[in-house]
């Protein structure tokens, strides 16, 4: 289990164990999300990470929007 600390100016390294297996690289943007004394830090990425990850979704059996009530 990696461990870090809390610097006296509230900065935290990642280790770098963390950071190569989710490929982190300096200046790179995180969401800060606090939940019930858990702080969790989700990295941003850029739309284009996405592309495709929806592939093979069936698309039929969905209802029209009109139909939604």
């Amino acid at each position: 289990m990696a461990r870090t600390k809390v610097s006296p100016k509230y900065q935290v390294v990642i280790p770098k164990e963390i950071r190569e297996r989710h490929g982190l690289k300096p200046g790179q943007e995180m969401q800060v999300i606090s939940r019930g004394g858990t702080i969790t830090l989700v990295p941003d990425r850029p739309l284009s990470a996405f592309r495709g990850i929806l592939r093979g979704m069936p698309t039929t059996g969905y209802r029209e929007k009109k139909d939604r009530t």
